[in-house]
C-alpha cells in the first residue's frame, strides 16, 4: 500500500521575523496532514539554514518548545512528521539535530548532523558533529535519515543501506547557486542503494545565500516522481514502500559490491 508524503518547501527568508516563521510552519503542517501520512520539513527552517548566528541564539534542548510544538502536532493529526532539523543545544555544545514523530507523538528518531558544512560561515563554526547513523521503521519502510551536505557522501548513505534502509528522508537547506548538484545527488544516492530519496530543501534569502527549493521524490531506479520550483509549496507525492525490494530483486546490484 502506497504512503501519500507531503513535502513543504518552506520560504525562510532572514527578513521574516522568526516569530511568524513558526506560527506559518505548523499551519501548512496542518494543511499537509489532510492529504498525507508523511509529512516532511527542511533543515533549520526555524532559523534559515545559513543563519548561524540565529541559530544560536534560538538554539533549545531537545525538550524545548519547538520538538513540543511538533510532537503536539504530530499527535493531534496523527501523521508521521519529520519535523526538519533545529539547532539542538546539548551539555553545551550545539548539533544541527533532526527529528521524526510517530502518529501518536512519540519522538520516534533523533539525527544528528554528520557532515557539517564549513565554507560560506557555515555550520562548523557554530556546531558539532553528530556520530551516529539513524534507520528507523517507518510506513516508508527501513528509513535513514541524512541532512543536507551529507548528500556530497555517498559512504553514509551506502552505510544506512548495509544498515536495512530502503528510504532515505533528506532534509536541507540547500542553494540555488549549486542546485544541479542538488538534482544529481539525489539521483545518484537512490540509484547507486535502489532506494527512495525524499529530500525536502527551502527557500529564501540568508545571509549572501539564496536557498534553490527544488524538493524532490526520486524512486528506487533513479526516476524523478515529483520535484517542486523555486517558490514556497506543498509537494505531494505517492510512495510504494514496497518498490525498492522489488527492484532489488529484479536487478540485484548491490549482491555484486566487491569493495567495502
Amino acid at each position: 500500500m502506497s504512503v501519500t508524503v507531503a513535502l513543504i518547501q518552506l520560504n525562510c527568508t532572514s527578513a521574516d521575523p522568526i516569530h511568524e516563521r513558526v506560527p506559518h510552519a505548523l499551519k501548512l503542517i496542518a494543511q499537509a496532514a489532510t492529504k498525507a501520512q508523511f509529512v516532511v520539513l527542511p533543515e533549520l527552517w526555524h532559523v534559515g539554514a545559513f543563519d548561524i548566528e540565529a541559530a544560536r541564539e534560538h538554539a533549545q534542548p531537545i525538550n524545548g518548545p519547538l520538538v513540543t510544538d511538533l510532537a503536539a502536532l504530530a499527535k493531534q493529526h496523527g501523521i508521521w512528521l519529520h519535523g526538519g532539523s533545529f539547532c539542538e543545544v546539548a551539555d553545551g555544545s550545539y548539533y544541527n539535530t533532526s527529528v521524526l514523530f510517530s502518529p501518536q507523538g512519540d519522538l520516534r528518531a533523533t539525527y544528528r548532523k554528520i557532515h557539517l558544512f564549513g565554507f560560506e560561515g557555515g555550520e562548523t563554526t557554530l556546531m558539532s558533529s553528530g556520530e551516529e547513523l539513524v534507520v528507523v521503521d517507518t510506513p516508508l519502510g527501513a528509513t535513514g535519515l541524512a541532512t543536507c551536505y551529507d548528500l556530497r557522501f555517498p559512504e553514509l548513505f551506502r552505510a544506512l543501506t548495509e544498515g536495512g534502509a530502503t528510504t532515505f528522508v533528506v532534509t536541507s537547506g540547500w542553494p540555488a547557486s549549486r542546485i544541479e548538484h542538488w538534482n544529481v545527488l539525489t539521483q545518484a544516492r537512490a540509484i547507486e542503494n535502489q532506494a527512495w530519496v525524499i529530500a525536502c530543501n527551502e527557500v529564501g534569502a540568508q545571509p549572501g545565500i539564496e536557498l534553490g527549493g527544488h524538493s524532490c521524490v526520486i524512486d528506487p531506479k533513479g526516476a524523478v516522481v515529483a520535484r517542486g520550483g523555486g517558490n514556497e509549496e506543498i509537494i505531494y507525492v505517492e510512495v510504494d514502500p514496497e518498490l525498492p525490494e522489488k527492484w532489488r530483486e529484479s536487478f540485484p546490484a548491490l549482491k555484486d559490491i566487491r569493495l567495502r
